[in-house]
């Protein structure tokens, strides 16, 4: 399998993203549903704080992808809900300490929202994650 961000010369050289992804090859999608800043007894972590509620929410991600051997680099698709009035700075913080100096970033879409689910929630990802296939050979 490989994935190729493609990030054509003659477009806005993108930061903290890519503009596409193709992915080639046998392999799993993982489609991970919007996730909130919710810790595994079901308490929100970071009310009121972006940046907190964000590295939470990529902490869940980053546990679901777990269970399929699976990492962050793994996903290629993000899909960022936040609320009104948010500084999306704080999330796109949390993520640059993720990927670092990386090149091959995401694509990203962020929408902003009016609410979410409940109202102490700030940010909500959901996501598509390609996993190499295991050949049975």
């Amino acid at each position: 399998m490989t994935i190729e961000c493609i990030n054509p010369e003659n477009m806005t050289k993108p930061r903290g993203y890519s503009h596409a992804i193709s992915v080639k090859g046998n392999h799993e999608t993982l489609y991970i549903g919007g996730q909130n800043a919710i810790d595994e007894n079901g308490v929100l972590l970071g009310k009121g704080n972006l940046r907190k509620q964000t590295e939470q929410v990529l902490f869940n991600i980053e546990k679901i992808l777990g269970e399929l051997d699976a990492k962050l680099a793994n996903v290629v698709k993000f899909n960022i809900y936040l609320v009104q009035g948010q500084d999306p700075q704080e999330g796109f913080h949390v993520f640059q300490g993720k990927w670092g100096e990386s090149e091959n970033f995401p694509t990203i879409t962020v929408l902003f929202v009016a609410e979410l689910g409940n109202p102490d929630w700030l940010v909500e990802i959901d996501a598509i994650a390609i996993i190499p296939g295991k050949n049975c050979l």
